[in-house]
């Protein structure tokens, strides 16, 4: 909140009549949560048929508002050809001695893997330099093997745990830039089992390029602590030492195993179409109108679980259909204003988010417009209860916090800080890949005020990805009207502001994602 403030100054106030005027209505996102949320969308599974008929909802509502088709070829669908690969069988061996403790995950670019390659051990995997951990230095890992530590080091305890979140998150890509051929994460059996004999899913572009193994990287394997010592046999190190030093989040050092490891693997795939659905609002000063403020939201949720027994539609009433009615409220908002705004506002209905921000990572790599300088992104209110307050996750990175503070101000809602730090909700939702192509970007979720963090506890524990998170639940729709208005204001005030959101100085993100633009200062 104090950034939001001291940043203020920097900009013209902003407080459009239209913004003031306009009411949303709890009728409306009611309407939409008990059409998404019913048990005949099938729980909305990214590839099945529940999701279709939530995008044709959401493209039906798109065009009773007269916005304009912004998808695919005079549509508003995007559509996304999604690849699933399950693994069929895998041999690796190490130094020639055959092992089944090295879990395979499946490719998306390729039935077959025939990988031959040298082990290096890289510590975090981490290109940190700035806090004093950058694993590649001096290390050549070109066509190589990277073997690394889950999780990081212990980093400053000031530092915001967006960064650790990021840099945990990155270190595949950290390792296609190196020219690594494939990377080996060491971790717990907990871990490990997550991943093993998982299918991959990851969307195909025009030119058949596959989203989950960036650059040259042909391979991503998983090993337990207890089973990755034979990695280490040759290198002359500790490996105990190592893994103790992991654990207390040390520095760790980088070398060469002296080993080398094949890989012989083969992959079953299917594959799906889910679309985004996308509309657009032209803005209406001719000098901005080619730039656009976007709304976004995931429409996807789990699907039915063939496998279980009882309710096995998992409806996903609050994760998402509660951020989608409020994207469609927010669109009927702008859609019959008086004064329509200067930039022009896009609308997005995210698919596969549930399978790793892959709707989102489309998008934003595959954009249907020009210049998208801002993104509000609508992802699971918790509209059980009268919230006072929000948080803005993304808040200490731009300047979007401050037309959120000032939207609150004028309907009476405050801007709280992050209650649930630990959680490094900035990048776990789908503003995160746009961040990452330099774009500003926020996520609200309604606060822990007037009662909420009871509220948020038990969503968590008993409904957060469960088949209870249905239309059972006590929805407080005049609530989520009121955040459905408070994201209305704050896109408008983004789409009216003549300076575009920014990046502040020495912001990690805005330094690494957008070096050359233009920031913001903080006094």
């Amino acid at each position: 909140m104090r950034l939001a403030l001291t940043a203020a100054a920097f900009f013209l106030a902003v407080t459009p009549a239209a913004a003031q005027e306009m009411r949303a209505e709890a009728s409306e996102v009611q309407a939409h949560v008990e059409f998404l949320a019913d048990d005949l969308l099938e729980g909305r599974g990214s590839g099945q048929r529940g999701y279709d008929l939530a995008a044709l909802y959401v493209a039906s509502r798109y065009r009773a508002l007269g916005l304009e088709p912004a998808g695919d070829d005079g549509t508003y669908l995007q559509n996304i050809l999604y690849r699933r690969s399950s693994l069929t069988g895998s041999e690796v061996r190490v130094d020639g001695n055959k092992t089944g403790d090295i879990k395979v995950t499946p490719n998306v670019d390729s039935e077959r893997l025939d990988l031959d390659a040298d082990l290096v051990f890289l510590g975090y995997g981490l290109e940190a330099g700035a806090y004093g951990h950058d694993s590649y230095a001096g290390v050549d890992v070109a066509g190589k093997i990277v073997v690394v530590f889950n999780g990081t080091p212990d980093l400053p305890n000031d530092l915001n745990s967006d960064i650790p979140a990021h840099l945990g998150n990155s270190k595949v890509d950290s390792a296609a830039r190196r020219g690594a051929a494939g990377v080996i994460t060491i971790g717990s059996g907990r871990f490990v089992n997550f991943f093993a004999n998982r299918p991959t899913t990851a969307w195909i572009d025009h030119e058949g390029r596959a989203s989950n193994l960036p650059g040259d990287l042909k391979m991503r394997a998983f090993v337990s602590t207890g089973d990755a010592k034979k990695l280490f046999s040759r290198s002359g190190r500790d490996f105990d030492a190592l893994a103790a030093a992991a654990r207390k989040g040390d520095a760790l050092p980088s070398f060469d195993l002296r080993s080398r490891m094949s890989v012989r693997a083969s992959f079953e795939w299917s594959e799906f179409n889910a679309p985004n659905v996308v509309a657009k609002l032209p803005g209406a000063n001719p000098a901005m109108a080619n730039e656009h403020v976007a709304m976004t939201g995931h429409l996807d949720h789990l699907g039915i679980r063939e496998d279980e027994k009882g309710d096995n539609i998992y409806n996903g009433a609050l994760d998402n259909a509660s951020g989608i009615a409020t994207m469609l409220e927010a669109a009927r908002l702008f859609a019959t204003a008086d004064e329509k705004p200067d930039r022009s506002i896009l609308f997005v209905a995210f698919s596969a988010e549930e399978l790793g921000l892959l709707g989102a990572s489309y998008y934003a790599t595959n954009p249907t417009v020009s210049d998208l300088i801002g993104v509000v992104n609508l992802d699971m209110p918790v509209p059980l209860y009268d919230f006072t307050d929000v948080t803005a996750f993304g808040a200490p990175h731009n300047t979007i916090a401050v037309a959120v503070a000032e939207a609150g101000a004028e309907i009476g809602i405050r801007v709280a800080p992050d209650p649930m730090p630990g959680q490094a909700i900035f990048t776990r939702s789908d503003h995160y890949e746009f961040a990452k192509k330099g774009i500003p970007a926020i996520l609200l979720f309604t606060g822990y005020g007037n009662g909420g963090e009871a509220k948020w506890n038990k969503f968590f524990a008993d409904y957060y990805h469960q088949a209870d998170d249905d239309l059972s639940l006590d929805i407080n729709y005049p609530a989520l009207a009121r955040y459905a208005e408070l994201n209305y204001r704050i896109a408008n005030r983004l789409a009216n502001n003549p300076q575009r959101p920014l990046w502040y100085e020495g912001n990690f993100f805005g330094d690494l994602f957008a070096p050359d633009a233009p920031k913001a200062p903080i006094k």
